[in-house]
């Protein structure tokens, strides 16, 4: 074939690739098989390897193409990327709805009509179309910067590589009775289309990723939020082709005439962009309550994960005059559904030892999915809360998820038992070293005494190179367990005097790896003593009163001669922490390993403190998924301008900073009054 023919056939065969993926992707319609549009789409793609220069930035066959990136490059969105607060309640949509109609004149709150959409666990895009072809696509970031995720986005087959031409798109509006939206776009077309949508994926992929994960013997994804996020992240498009990626447009940022929300999908639609069809118009509250019932019972249906709805003011012009307030705009609110819960059977309780030697029992479950996440294991914290649920081996129980990511047990359905269920007792002894267990004066948990034991050296070595402490980044328990049991470390000052030749020997350790694993291990010999002192695993101590004890003390020598009196005079430290601390530092085999450390060049600097203390005298919770730094980094924020960490809410907390989907404190804080701030307000505090 000539190229001029080739150039027709081309140009044939991208127009009715196109015109099958609207035709499956948009209108959930099919008019040929998927083995007959893969020979078209391998007819095209030999066309183009024979004559390159046919080669269009639209083309189907470009979909996985190019060298892995290796970084993303930073993106400006056109306008601000927000989020949405949260109503967990009836009650808190109607106070949302009073709130917003205190800004609007009797007019306007006479016109106020909803468009609701199912909340998906995905990830929010933002693209852009610049005369009719994908220009960029890019995550949210920090709403205001997002990362070029263009090459991975192009991967996903429900995003259109070119949106459909003007006279399809207005023959469409026709159709949907817009016809003053099509003949004005028909008179003045629009170079650049800039929309939004959601990646997701759905739930029969994630069980098939998940069950490739598991024999390949690799880490198993939580839920499949994680995986249309790590996926969309990957440095390499292929990885996230195999993935199967689905994605909804939502929102279409350019006015293209749109006068209501509902409009707008209609439009996105046209265009040739996936919306979602169970999206829907109501026209009030008792509407929205009614479409809210519906889903949270028929949520299981649906091939993809959900967690609520969105509430949106459908009337384009009060929606804009309601404005932003923090992150979130007041015309839009995400009702989400009540925590997941499940039944199921306890199997065992087995008991696990801490690195301080506290004994916690995990009951093992029958496995069962909750929340698009199977659960096969829970904590029940002491003996205590075992007593308090009442509940047995054997037992049938209601599972569910704390803030919808920890699993929690909830009570025993007794009603279900059988008479073959046992009690449960804490053992007398250490069920890993068989030393005599014993329990703390004004404590809940029984402690195995023996400073030897094995369960506790090894989760103290996972605690030492944690994140708070030492961070040695890709040294994990897995790493950690094959360098203890080959005999290559037996405490964590080992861990500095590894050289490539003691790995190396080891099956399975790549020679790039073990080099890597090695400078990770060097470059982290110099530490803050905060976290030095936190990287010890003494009892009681947390990130923030080891802080507080390297603020008091500045070195490790004046730490180690203070006795209990003085270790009162630090701030927050009591008579129980004091006799923690004092007790570590009396022991010889601790000062030996101080020493030890010292010996393998560790070496303790100085706090950074900034003289410019904002938050001083004033005490913060982290709850959620901060979008511009991870927790580790706000809380070193926090600290360095004087303020302080708490980890439970009280009276006395002065703020709560929310990311993305805030767990159980957030509730906890609304009840007690305490400031709830967005990351947004967080970070202006901090300016």
């Amino acid at each position: 074939m000539l190229k001029k023919g080739a150039k027709k056939r081309a140009e044939k065969l991208r127009k009715l690739i196109n015109y099958h993926r609207y035709l499956y992707h948009v209108l959930d319609r099919q008019e040929i098989s998927e083995a007959v549009l893969d020979s078209l789409k391998k007819e095209l793609f030999d066309l183009e390897q024979k004559f390159p220069g046919l080669i269009t930035q639209d083309s189907p066959t470009q979909r996985v193409g190019g060298k892995p990136l290796e970084k993303f490059e930073k993106t400006f969105h056109p306008q601000p990327m927000l989020s949405f607060n949260d109503a967990f309640s009836e009650k808190d949509i109607q106070n949302w709805l009073e709130r917003i109609s205190k800004l609007l004149s009797q007019e306007e709150k006479e016109k106020i009509d909803f468009f609701c959409e199912l909340k998906i666990d995905g990830l929010a895009i933002e693209l852009i179309y610049e005369n009719e072809v994908l220009k960029t696509g890019s995550t949210r970031g920090d709403g205001l910067v997002g990362e070029d995720v263009t090459q991975n986005l192009k991967t996903i087959e429900a995003i259109p590589l070119k949106i459909r031409n003007q006279g399809e798109t207005i023959k469409n509006l026709k159709g949907q009775k817009l016809g003053e939206v099509s003949e004005k776009l028909s008179n003045q077309s629009k170079k650049e289309i800039v929309l939004r949508g959601e990646v997701f994926i759905t739930k029969k992929e994630f069980e098939k990723i998940n069950k490739e994960q598991e024999k390949r013997k690799l880490l198993i994804f939580a839920n499949p939020r994680n995986i249309a996020a790590g996926s969309i992240r990957q440095l390499d498009p292929k990885i996230t082709s195999q993935r199967h990626l689905d994605s909804f447009a939502y929102e279409l940022i350019t006015d293209l005439w749109q006068k209501t929300h509902e409009e707008k999908h209609k439009i996105l639609k046209a265009l040739g962009f996936k919306t979602n069809p169970h999206n829907k118009y109501c026209k009030n509250l008792k509407e929205v309550f009614e479409f809210h019932k519906y889903w949270q019972k028929n949520r299981e249906k649906l091939p993809y994960e959900i967690d609520g709805i969105v509430v949106i003011v459908n009337n384009n012009k009060i929606f804009e005059k309601l404005g932003v307030v923090g992150k979130a705009p007041r015309g839009a609110i995400a009702f989400k559904f009540p925590l997941r819960q499940a039944t199921t059977e306890i199997k065992d309780i087995k008991v696990q030892v801490g690195r301080t030697g506290s004994l916690t029992p995990i009951a093992i479950l029958k496995p069962v999915e909750v929340g698009g996440v199977t659960i096969s294991k829970a904590t029940l914290h002491n003996e205590d809360e075992i007593k308090r649920l009442g509940i047995k081996i054997g037992d049938t129980i209601i599972v569910g998820r704390a803030g919808d990511v920890i699993p929690d047990i909830i009570g025993a359905l007794t009603e279900l038992r059988t008479g073959k269920e046992k009690e449960f007792r804490m053992p007398k002894k250490c069920p890993v070293c068989g030393t005599k267990t014993e329990r703390v004066k004004g404590e809940v948990v029984l402690r195995c005494p023996n400073p030897d034991c094995f369960a506790k050296k090894r989760r103290n070595f996972y605690h030492f190179v944690s994140k708070g402490a030492f961070d040695i980044v890709g040294l994990g328990p897995r790493i950690i367990d094959r360098l203890i049991d080959e005999g290559i470390i037996s405490d964590s000052a080992d861990l500095f005097n590894i050289k490539k030749s003691d790995i190396l020997q080891l099956e399975r350790f790549a020679e790039k790896s073990t080099e890597n694993l090695v400078e990770a291990i060097k470059k982290k010999k110099r530490i803050t003593l905060s976290r030095f002192i936190y990287a010890l695993g003494i009892r009681n101590v947390g990130e923030e009163t080891a802080k507080s004890l390297g603020e008091f003390f500045g070195s490790m020598e004046n730490l180690k001669r203070a006795n209990t009196e003085k270790l009162q005079k630090v701030s927050d430290i009591g008579p129980v922490v004091a006799d923690s601390i004092y007790e570590w530092f009396s022991k010889k085999g601790n000062i030996d390993f101080l020493k030890k450390l010292k010996k393998s060049g560790i070496k303790i600097i100085e706090e950074n403190k900034s003289s410019y203390q904002p938050l001083k005298g004033k005490s913060f919770i982290l709850t959620g998924t901060l979008e511009t730094m991870n927790r580790e980094k706000a809380k070193e924020k926090i600290r360095a301008f004087g303020g302080e960490i708490s980890e439970s809410v009280s009276k006395n907390t002065s703020f709560l900073v929310t990311g993305k989907e805030p767990g159980s404190k957030y509730e906890r804080a609304k009840k007690l009054g305490v400031r709830v701030i967005s990351e947004n307000e967080f970070l202006a505090m901090l300016k």
